[in-house]
């Protein structure tokens, strides 16, 4: 009887469990809820909601044509990835050095923005991720425009960084009311901007700022004056197709040191850095100002519609006619790329293409910025600005384009042009000694 008992005891547990499980429960009795419709999210049980990942990012932020675009960015992420926090720290203006440090001591962020020479160094000491594979889980191809394509893929046929920038141009940008009020005509040969550099000098003027303090632009502006003999410039020496001592090369730096000289350049350019020499362009106290198309947006914002751009001086009248369409700068593989040490890589890499796409389409819709490296399906909300309506228009006509130094494929070659075209700004560094330390590092003809 006593076993007869347990047997009809747990028979009756074992009911009432199952009556318990055909519905939830609640103070003890069915609720029988029905099933969600079609469609209807469910419930997702707390261990498997998205954790909370914290993410560094090392990124550029020093102007609106940065900060806008990372804040619309991030925003959009997190709408897209709530559970992802981007922890930003500011890139500094040190052609990557501070970055370089980072991976040298363990520290690399997990996101970071990363030019050509920063994906060739880290690609010898494993401090950055191949893409590839993500590049092919998130049909990142897909959403690049056929002419950009150089921006995605290196020379060995792999991915590292997440590009949102396309071909881009270093520019000659003036102040049309300083060229105005001082009687100086805007150059258009060597003589005439020997001129003017005079005349500016003469009335307190600075002819031309430059933030020396990189060593970018000072290759950009030696770059601008080869372009007028040799349309590949730079790029031709990178691939060890040509030398600094050839009548192009040779010119070029003959030409800057003279300029120099005469006064060119704001004293100690190769101190200043981006805010520095461009506030002295903004604020009235430099006549013209070099850098890349970006600088459109906050030089149209300081100065309205007193600045523009202008093609480079020529040789002479014919020269400057011939080679008006032969640009300097480019493009070239770079964008975000991540740490192959993040610990869950799909998801950094996921993030970086997320941002980049991001970045492109606040640039392209929202910064009148047409170049771009991926496509972007929203109409455009603010108009073109003059001096980039300009630039698009010219589009069509660029015969040539080089390279910045950030997209230069040799490492050695890089760091002595940028060490010697930094030099050439100081006035007390001859054509000779920048040719011989130039020719040092030329790679053999690949």
């Amino acid at each position: 009887m006593k076993k007869l008992a347990i047997a009809l005891m747990s028979l009756s547990l074992m009911f009432a469990a199952a009556c318990g499980t055909n519905g939830n429960t609640n103070n003890g009795e069915a609720t029988n809820a029905p099933a969600p419709a079609a469609g209807e999210a469910t419930q997702t049980p707390a261990e498997e909601t998205a954790k909370p990942v914290k993410l560094r990012i090392y990124a550029q932020y020093a102007d609106d044509d940065t900060k806008l675009p990372y804040d619309y960015a991030v925003a959009e992420l997190k709408k897209e990835m709530p559970n992802v926090e981007l922890e930003l720290e500011v890139q500094a203006q040190d052609d990557g050095q501070k970055l370089k440090t980072y991976a040298a001591t363990g520290n690399l962020p997990d996101i970071y923005q990363a030019g050509l020479d920063i994906i060739n160094t880290f690609k010898k000491s494993g401090n950055i991720l191949e893409l590839d594979k993500y590049v092919d889980e998130l049909g990142f191809k897909d959403k690049m425009y056929p002419s950009t394509m150089n921006t995605l893929v290196t020379e060995d046929g792999h991915t590292y960084a997440f590009p949102y920038a396309g071909n881009e141009f270093a520019l000659l940008y003036y102040n049309k009311e300083l060229f105005e009020q001082n009687n100086v005509k805007v150059p258009t040969t060597y003589d005439e901007l020997l001129t003017a550099v005079k005349t500016f000098n003469a009335a307190g003027i600075t002819p031309l700022s430059v933030f020396a303090k990189e060593k970018w632009p000072t290759v950009a502006l030696y770059d601008m004056f080869v372009t007028r003999s040799e349309p590949q410039g730079i790029a031709k020496l990178d691939k060890g197709e040509a030398s600094a001592s050839d009548p192009a090369y040779k010119e070029a730096a003959d030409k800057l040191v003279e300029l120099v000289q005469a006064g060119l350049l704001p004293k100690g350019a190769t101190n200043l850095n981006y805010d520095q020499a461009a506030a002295l362009f903004h604020q009235g106290k430099a006549a013209m100002f070099l850098n890349g198309q970006w600088e459109i947006a906050e030089s149209t914002k300081q100065l309205g519609d007193k600045a523009g751009w202008t093609y480079f001086p020529g040789k002479d009248a014919a020269n400057y006619e011939a080679s008006k369409y032969a640009f300097s700068g480019g493009g070239g593989p770079g964008g975000y790329a991540v740490n192959p040490d993040t610990k869950d890589p799909a998801l950094a890499a996921k993030v970086a293409a997320f941002i980049s796409l991001k970045y492109a389409e606040y640039k392209y819709t929202e910064r009148g910025n047409p170049l771009v490296a991926t496509k972007v399906d929203k109409a455009i909300v603010t108009e073109y600005p003059p001096m980039m309506q300009q630039l698009s228009d010219d589009i069509s006509k660029i015969t040539s384009t080089t390279a910045f130094a950030w997209g230069l494929s040799d490492a050695k070659f890089k760091a002595a042009i940028e060490d010697a075209a930094q030099s050439l700004m100081t006035g007390a560094y001859s054509a000779e000694q920048f040719i011989e330390d130039v020719n040092k590092a030329i790679p053999q003809a690949k």
